[in-house]
């Protein structure tokens, strides 16, 4: 039970997490309609805000993997994962999960930190004159979403392993369709 107590309590970060990526995707609809307005409109330039595009892009790609590694909507090859029981693929979750997923996320963070620490003792800014500065800010999302992947991939494994030991409310058939379709990815946001 604790074990599915835990995937639940990750899985509502994971889904916490997807409601902060849509909301920055709402932001950042409102910030390019405002960027494309101001420029055609009144012939008006704004650098910073269109840096800040990518920052909220950035940001919300980041942010968003983790709910899409727990709703199932990540890329897949599915040639033999469809083919698999769901007992199978839940071996192939949590396998992936360990071997590939949660060691390249590490990775990825550990090297992140320096990034930003890199970034932040510089001073680094935009090189562009009325561009954003203070770089590490935007840098910083690279470690902590990473984490976040880490800390959603552990939720993915425990789902895989709750299907395995055959804990009551584990979603093993549901987790197994809603993981996979024709095309290679499972439902989104």
């Amino acid at each position: 039970m604790f074990l599915l107590r835990l995937q639940g309590f990750i899985d509502g970060f994971s889904d916490l997490l997807g409601r902060i990526a849509a909301l920055l995707f709402i932001l950042l609809l409102f910030n390019v309609f405002y960027d494309v307005a101001a420029r055609y409109l009144f012939n008006s330039v704004n650098l910073g805000l269109q840096e800040l595009e990518w920052h909220l892009y950035a940001s919300m790609f980041m942010l968003g993997i983790p709910f899409a590694l727990k709703s199932g909507s990540h890329v897949r090859v599915d040639v033999i994962y469809d083919r698999l029981s769901a007992r199978g693929r839940a071996w192939i979750d949590l396998f992936g999960s360990l071997l590939l997923l949660l060691p390249f996320t590490l990775l990825i963070a550990w090297y992140g930190v320096d990034f930003v620490k890199d970034a932040y003792s510089i001073g680094e800014g935009s090189p562009d004159p009325g561009g954003l500065p203070h770089r590490w800010v935007i840098k910083s999302v690279i470690p902590f979403a990473m984490l976040f992947n880490f800390i959603s991939g552990i939720g993915f494994m425990l789902a895989a392993l709750n299907c395995l030991l055959g804990h009551s409310g584990a979603d093993c058939a549901d987790q197994a369709s809603s993981t996979s379709t024709s095309t290679g990815t499972g439902g989104g946001i």
